[in-house]
């Protein structure tokens, strides 16, 4: 499949795709041999032998997708300087260039992505106040109705209680919830929670953008599926400012209460 340089180069580390640029019209790409100025110009990565400023343009191998689940008392980066257990203990025997995308608190749980795709976890960071991320959590004691709605609105997420995970029959004094919430939120979230009398005991991430935890046990991961990494690619590469559906039927029902208020209003 051809290509553009630019990309080619770019993609083999040789330099960024302005500085390609920079190369072919200096006259420091050849492609089989062949010294190539134009910057339209293309080549098959899987046939051609690309040279820049005398390197050769070799295709990385293929990124690694992986959905981890953090146990507590994990970092959630590949390394510590206090020598506590790292992602990198959960990960022996894979080749290096993984890194996390985001990160998890030192007591939480739960679904953590890891990637050697630096692109997508560039793309992901610069859109992490509106990738959605589903927590379970339990607080100490039980939240009544009115303090549900306090937490609902001072920290602006979504909650819920929910019947502790595989418990049967009666709910317990602290039962689980279920939040739904940005990243930037779940800061917040803890505060409201502590000024409420009620802090977070447990705190686990069950879903992050389209990825679900599942039943994927605790330290260990498991590889995206092919259709997992577009979904997550399509959902972060949406239009900036682009609203969930759930959102825009909310504000059409807005806009229809307002039309019949200026219908009535008019009679």
């Amino acid at each position: 499949m051809l290509e553009r340089l630019q990309k080619i180069i770019a993609r083999a580390g040789i330099a960024s795709r302005r500085h390609a640029e920079e190369l072919i019209r200096s006259g420091q790409v050849r492609v089989n041999g062949v010294v190539v100025s134009e910057l339209g110009a293309k080549a098959d990565p899987e046939r051609d032998r690309v040279e820049a400023a005398g390197r050769i343009a070799e295709r990385p191998p293929e990124p690694s997708y992986l959905a981890l689940h953090k146990p507590v008392h994990v970092v959630s980066t590949m390394s510590d300087p206090e020598g506590r257990a790292t992602l990198r203990h959960l990960l022996r025997g894979l080749a290096g260039g993984i890194f996390p995308v985001g990160r998890l608190d030192y007591a939480a749980s739960g679904l953590m992505l890891l990637t050697s795709d630096g692109e997508l976890a560039d793309r992901i960071f610069r859109n992490s106040a509106r990738l959605p991320q589903t927590y379970w959590l339990k607080v100490a004691g039980r939240l009544t109705d009115d303090q549900t709605q306090e937490v609902r609105r001072e920290a602006r997420v979504r909650l819920r209680r929910l019947r502790s995970p595989g418990a049967a029959g009666s709910e317990p004094a602290n039962p689980w919830y279920e939040a739904e919430l940005t990243g930037a939120r779940r800061d917040l979230l803890r505060r409201a929670l502590f000024a409420l009398g009620h802090p977070v005991e447990k705190m686990k991430r069950v879903k992050l953008g389209p990825l679900k935890l599942g039943n994927l046990a605790e330290g260990h991961y498991r590889r995206l599926e092919p259709r997992e990494v577009k979904q997550l690619r399509r959902f972060v590469e949406q239009p900036k400012g682009a609203m969930p559906a759930r959102r825009e039927k909310r504000t059409n029902r807005n806009a229809l209460r307002q039309a019949k208020k200026s219908r009535r209003s008019t009679r």
